[in-house]
């Protein structure tokens, strides 16, 4: 994936005044999930992304592929039952990003063992052939033995079930080059900045602005899609003002700790916290992630900020369950996401709201697309496209993704342990880089696993064009450490100035900005 040459074809497009077939604005899990679809289809497809590719809610999720055992709770079947499917897929279709996790569900109570036991087994059930592994009751030798840093005093025992984890980032960068591996043109810091209309009114187009070079770019296309997650009602404000809005947003903040607070590599999962959501403490990237909570938020922000009472709520919440309970001082990062929720007309908690997908079409003929959850993305991108060739008039073509393996497909990557595996078949380009530059095996920093290969890979084939997009989203370092991500950020700029071609004041800019940010991760 390289930036020039992508926009090469959609200004090579726009001279040609043929229309693609489908024009989507935002890179994140669905805009993303979309332009695989449609492409491998065999449509031509344009995607545009005013930030990077996942600079939203799509990095900052909880890490899980899973159908939501809150659901099951709702008495939302249909979910679930389509999540577990999805679930089994994306493994099926990404073996080296998705693996099975065991969660253990503590019983310090009597009921709780025969409650959660039946609620898992339901679970099961609706997995059918798609299940990751069968929940079974637990002694509390066992229980201790899955969970050493459990709080032992009053256990009863416990259930263990399995679900599936992946690193959301690293998933939807080998998305964008499954997109473009099939004939794709996908574009980021590339915003949609007004849209286009046809003699009869209806949205065939839009204006988007290159922010690096401040070009403007006209794209026509017969459909355009709005998948812009949180900011889906900003979009369609550009086709008229006077909207009903679609969506309320709620954030979700993550803690993340050394891994010694959980040990082993099992996860804890508290069925119901005090604001009656779920809590999770899982093992990631060598790290503890715990997460989350659902406050209200009154507008989106590219960079939400955690409130000191929901750091506090998660450290009190999981310090209940841990042997070890964390404090301030033990949190290495905290991050935090906006989900995209859909309105209904009654009052109440977001965390009541439904995480099922809406497709809605505006009178201007604009498609958007908009809710859902990251293990269903596949399924969203399926039922947009369909939607996309009655309202475009395109041809008719089966969805085929399936079977679509992703970018990196490897069977069995994670299991030497290597750092490289979250690359799939990609790590060996990255070994071969450091095989003819062998300085390009240095760490950038002790604590964290990443080389400097990485930053020159990101650079080349997966469009990074930031120290940011770097340490954030192609690899994780400012999500697992944040002070160590500031350390790396010298030679990061470094490394991406030669390959960029920028010069040393942009550099020094890219660390100051990147330090100023870095700062909203640490607590």
């Amino acid at each position: 994936m390289r930036r020039e040459e992508m926009l090469r074809r959609v200004r090579e497009r726009a001279n040609s005044q043929e229309p693609w077939d489908i024009a989507v604005i935002g890179g994140g899990a669905t805009g993303m999930g979309v332009a695989v679809d449609a492409a491998a289809r065999g449509f031509d497809v344009v995607l545009v992304e005013a930030h990077d590719f996942g600079k939203g809610t799509s990095s900052r999720s909880t890490k899980l592929v899973h159908g939501g055992v809150r659901y099951l709770e709702q008495g939302n079947i249909p979910l679930v039952m389509s999540a577990l499917k999805e679930r089994g897929l994306l493994r099926q279709n990404a073996p080296h990003l998705v693996h099975d996790l065991a969660f253990v569900v503590p019983n310090y109570s009597w009921w709780e063992a025969p409650f959660y036991g039946i609620g898992l087994k339901l679970y099961d059930l609706l997995a059918g052939k798609y299940g990751f592994g069968p929940s079974r009751l637990l002694s509390r030798e066992e229980t201790l033995a899955q969970l050493p840093a459990l709080e032992p005093e009053e256990l009863r025992g416990g259930v263990v079930y399995y679900d599936g984890q992946f690193d959301d980032a690293r998933l939807l960068i080998h998305l964008a080059m499954t997109a473009a591996d099939h004939g794709a043109t996908v574009v980021n810091y590339c915003p949609a900045t007004k849209l286009l209309r046809d003699d009869e009114g209806y949205v065939n187009g839009l204006i988007a602005r290159d922010e690096e070079a401040g070009e403007e770019l006209a794209i026509t296309a017969r459909i355009v899609v709005n998948a812009t997650g949180v900011f889906t009602d900003e979009v369609r404000r550009m086709a008229d003002a006077k909207i009903e809005p679609l969506m309320v947003t709620s954030q979700g903040i993550h803690l993340v700790f050394d891994r010694s607070f959980l040990k082993g590599d099992t996860a804890l999962m508290v069925p119901r916290t005090s604001d009656g959501r779920v809590l999770f403490v899982i093992p990631w990237h060598g790290h503890a992630v715990a997460g989350t909570t659902d406050t209200p938020v009154d507008a989106p922000s590219l960079e939400p900020k955690a409130l000191d009472e929901e750091i506090e709520f998660i450290l009190e919440t999981a310090g209940r369950y841990l042997s070890r309970p964390p404090t301030r001082a033990d949190v290495l990062a905290v991050y935090v996401g906006l989900r995209p929720l859909v309105r209904t007309d009654g009052e109440g908690k977001t965390s009541a709201l439904s995480r099922d997908h809406v497709i809605h079409v505006d009178t201007s003929g604009l498609l958007t697309i908009t809710g859902g959850k990251w293990t269903t993305y596949r399924h969203m991108a399926e039922d947009c496209v369909d939607h996309a060739i009655t309202l475009g008039r395109l041809r008719d073509e089966a969805c085929p993704t399936k079977t679509l393996r992703i970018h990196g497909y490897m069977v069995g990557a994670e299991e030497n342990g290597d750092p490289l595996s979250v690359y799939g078949a990609d790590a060996e380009a990255i070994r071969a880089l450091v095989k003819g530059r062998p300085e390009l095996a240095e760490r950038l920093h002790p604590e964290l696993p990443y080389i400097a290969a990485e930053v020159v890979w990101a650079a080349r084939a997966e469009m990074a064009r930031s120290v940011e997009d770097v340490l954030a989203r192609r690899t994780r370092a400012l999500f697992l450490n944040a002070r160590a991500a500031v350390a790396m950020a010298e030679p990061v700029a470094r490394l991406l100035s030669v390959e960029l071609g920028r010069d040393e004041a942009w550099a020094a800019a890219q660390v100051a900005e990147f330090r100023v940010l870095a700062k909203q991760y640490m607590v």
